[in-house]
């Protein structure tokens, strides 16, 4: 009603402003009708807004109980799976579970995570099915926005599919700490690489799910960070696995890069609100004081609980509209910041693992020059690179874009071939030159 209010009185102000109401007569009821229809159109669109909301938060508070992790928590192996239930989807060729699972901390501590499963409906091959682990990218750190939560996650992993045509299971981590109790390792590399690694484990654990222990681990965004990162963690982690090969889409992996490139857009609105209200939980010693504006200091945490697209909503407002910066200054710049940001940027991968990229050189949020940073540098280590380059496709659209092709690549990996290496090939754009310490 307060949109009412003042839109009644900007019309009168305006007509006062002009000598009175000094439209034509006949044109005044045309005017009062049009308002009419727009605030009637608002008044609609914020009842069906509510009516919606409300549906949602019913269905949420439906889902929670599952979420809650028994306690005492069982003095299991990580990866065993605490509890499973039917997701609710179709998928052809296959059934979608919901599950939670043991994870595990760096000092050991034991956590749980929720996250998803895709098995097939065709018989399992001899030695098991292949596996697939999905990293899924930045999408909020309220426990509403964890994919499995969803009332349907599909739409934004249309190739699983494909994989289920070909028989392999997938399974797909929300990650410890979103959509279950405590702190979300949000880009701290081995926090996702451990529970990357125990989505693999707990789909094992899955009755009928007869998946084998050869994997690829295959993310986007935050989700590409985690696939990097579990591949420097699977050797002495999960020797019980076999990590075959890593594919990424826009993979949020060159953290100084980024940092420094985008510490003052609205994309820091939305990634910093998570690294500054999660990273200073695992790191004491990281301070928010010294990196954040008094702006970024009174909102990160209305942030943090916010999904996706209400972040980027609230983003583009404060940095574009209002000119608010999140961070006063490049985390980067900080050595206490600098040292965790080098400590959790993955390592170049060894030539015995494959690896596939897939970008867009329109993103606005991975940007393509860091990507291209990376393959210049990770190739010159000797990492075998498969790339994908496409133009004129979202950063939330690159997974999807690219995700038939990582499929092809998964499956010559799969196989045993040998999957082209880019490396010689010249890259689309110019690589983002390294950041000054």
């Amino acid at each position: 009603m307060a949109g009412c209010v003042m839109i009644a009185h900007a019309y009168d102000r305006s007509g006062m402003d002009n000598g009175g109401m000094n439209l034509p007569p006949a044109r005044r009821p045309l005017l009062v009708l049009v308002l009419i229809t727009v605030l009637t159109a608002v008044l609609a669109w914020i009842v069906l807004t509510a009516a919606a909301d409300h549906r949602e938060d019913e269905r949420q508070d439906a889902l929670a109980p599952f979420y809650q992790p028994p306690s005492p928590l069982p003095d299991v192996p990580p990866g065993s799976v605490l509890r499973s239930e039917p997701l609710g989807v179709a998928i052809t060729g296959g059934r979608a579970v919901r599950m939670l699972y043991m994870s595990q901390k760096g000092d050991g501590e034991p956590r749980v995570a929720s996250g998803m499963a895709f098995i097939p409906d065709r018989p399992a091959p001899a030695g098991g099915r292949r596996v697939v682990a999905w990293d899924h990218g930045t999408i909020g750190l309220g426990d509403q926005c964890a994919p499995s939560r969803q009332a349907d996650p599909l739409p934004k992993i249309p190739w699983v599919e494909q994989m289920m045509a070909l028989g392999w299971v997938v399974t797909a981590t929300d990650y410890a700490g979103l959509g279950t109790p405590g702190p979300s390792g949000y880009l701290i590399a081995a926090e996702e690489a451990r529970d990357v690694i125990n989505s693999v484990r707990a789909v094992r654990d899955l009755p009928g799910s007869d998946a084998g222990t050869r994997w690829i681990s295959w993310g986007h965004s935050q989700g590409g960070h985690a696939a990097l990162a579990s591949a420097a963690l699977a050797p002495a982690y999960a020797p019980d696995l076999t990590l075959l090969g890593v594919a990424a889409a826009a993979p949020a992996a060159e953290l100084p890069l980024l940092m420094e490139l985008e510490w003052n857009s609205a994309n820091a609105w939305v990634i910093g609100s998570d690294v500054a209200g999660t990273w200073p939980e695992f790191y004491p010693g990281l301070d928010r004081a010294q990196v954040l504006t008094t702006n970024g200091e009174n909102h990160w945490e209305s942030l943090l609980q916010a999904c996706l697209t209400r972040a980027a909503y609230t983003a583009l407002f404060r940095q574009e509209v209002l000119g608010q910066d999140f961070f006063r200054i490049s985390p980067w710049r900080v050595p206490a910041w600098q040292e965790r940001i080098a400590q959790n940027t993955p390592a170049p991968l060894p030539a015995s693992l494959p690896l596939f990229i897939g970008q867009s050189t329109t993103d606005q949020v991975v940007l393509p020059a860091t990507t291209a940073a990376l393959v210049r540098e990770w190739c010159a280590q000797g990492s075998r690179i498969s790339t994908v380059w496409i133009s004129d496709v979202s950063h939330q659209q690159t997974a999807i874009t690219v995700g038939p092709s990582a499929v092809q690549w998964m499956d010559q990996v799969f196989r045993g071939g040998t999957p082209p290496d880019d490396c010689g090939l010249p890259l689309p754009v110019p690589p983002a030159p390294p950041p000054t310490a």
